[in-house]
């Protein structure tokens, strides 16, 4: 209850956002509808309204945004998913024409032209943010990748070298991302026949409505020794109780500040879960007084930040999600510069400190606006390897 008040303002400010990304749109739709025709006055006069509309229409998907609800097809995929693709080009619009305003002066002092801004420029600018972003919120957020990567762990004893675990996480399945999208997901990750599969949190986009669809996709996982789930922030946007009883029931183990133990022959390996850090459930302590002396442990933690805590308690291997990788980055250089990094330290990938190894899962879902851009949605395959 106590964070309602929080996801209001970051409502406003995402109100804000959009109407000031409207701005560029609005002159964008009057040189638009100047060349269709219509007079200058008419044209800036339906610019406008266009640009409010724009504006009004983001009020509606901000709640559903809040409570995530069964929609018609037709409503989420001809209108909410266009509108997104419209929403994601006026923000793409915003850094050009400010350079754009800030520079134009200049270059027309050098050029000795009359001084004036061109209506074409926001024209060609949003032009070419559909296109990204219609790639963004489509096919981009639709292809997903099967990641493989080894991680060493120092003491694994030699039964344990080569355990593998497939790991999914941040699948906020919703309206935008149904349960048929996520069956991609489960088929991938059982076809790698892995130890244990696991996902790390966020589950879910918000609210309970879609309870029972995650419970189909997690609860069709199959790992040789179990699946392992734990919660993310978002599986808290509503009641989650409800979601962890019917993953429960669906043969799944969710790990709330809890641990298991698996043994092959005379070794030990050690698993354990922290409940989400951002409703303050989380308790790594608790997570790891089952832990035996001297075994090497994984720790499932969907927010990265828990990492450092991890590794001062000689976790050798943290695995994450939460980030998306930002979602948005610039293609191919998404390690080093995506949008996740101006607000955490661990945005992406693997990640050491000491003996320990984090890695942070790209997500394969979205939240927000349904876009992603030089950050591919992933199913990792972990492969632990003896130090």
């Amino acid at each position: 209850m106590s964070k309602r008040p929080r996801i209001s303002r970051f409502r406003q400010i995402l109100l804000v956002i959009t109407t000031a990304a409207h701005a560029p749109f609005v002159v964008a739709s009057a040189e638009m509808l100047h060349r269709l025709g219509l007079s200058h006055a008419a044209a800036w006069c339906g610019g406008v309204m266009l640009g409010l509309a724009g504006v009004l229409a983001f009020t509606g998907r901000a709640n559903n945004a809040g409570e995530d609800w069964h929609r018609p097809w037709w409503q989420t995929w001809l209108l909410d998913l266009p509108y997104f693709w419209h929403w994601c080009a006026c923000v793409y619009c915003m850094v050009p024409s400010l350079v754009y305003l800030a520079l134009e002066p200049l270059v027309d002092l050098v050029r000795g032209a009359p001084a004036g801004p061109s209506s074409a420029f926001f024209l060609w600018t949003y032009a070419s943010g559909l296109v990204v972003c219609g790639y963004g919120c489509t096919f981009r957020r639709w292809f997903f990748v099967t990641r493989k990567l080894e991680i060493k762990v120092r003491g694994l004893a030699h039964e344990f070298d080569g355990f593998t675990i497939a790991q999914l996480s941040d699948l906020h399945i919703g309206a935008l991302t149904p349960l048929w999208w996520g069956m991609r997901w489960a088929r991938a990750a059982n076809a790698a026949n892995a130890d244990i599969v696991v996902v790390t949190g966020d589950m879910v986009t918000s609210g309970v409505a879609f309870h029972d669809d995650i419970t189909t996709l997690v609860g069709s996982l199959r790992g040789r020794l179990g699946v392992f789930a734990i919660m993310g922030n978002h599986d808290y946007f509503g009641e989650g109780e409800p979601l962890i009883t019917l993953l429960r029931g669906s043969g799944v183990t969710v790990l709330r500040n809890e641990g298991i133990t698996f043994e092959r022959e005379n070794a030990k390996l050690h698993l354990a879960g922290i409940d989400d850090n951002w409703t303050q459930r989380a308790n790594i302590e608790v997570a790891l007084q089952g832990r035996p002396e001297g075994v090497p442990s994984i720790l499932l933690a969907h927010d990265p930040e828990a990492f450092e805590a991890a590794a001062a308690r000689n976790v050798d291997v943290v695995l994450s999600g939460h980030t998306h990788g930002g979602q948005i980055a610039v293609p191919f250089l998404g390690r080093y510069i995506n949008a996740s990094k101006l607000a955490h330290r661990f945005h992406i990938g693997l990640y050491t400190h000491g003996d320990a190894t984090l890695f942070v899962h790209p997500g394969l879902g979205t939240t927000g606006p349904p876009m992603r851009l030089g950050v591919a949605p992933a199913v990792a395959l972990i492969t632990l390897r003896a130090a």
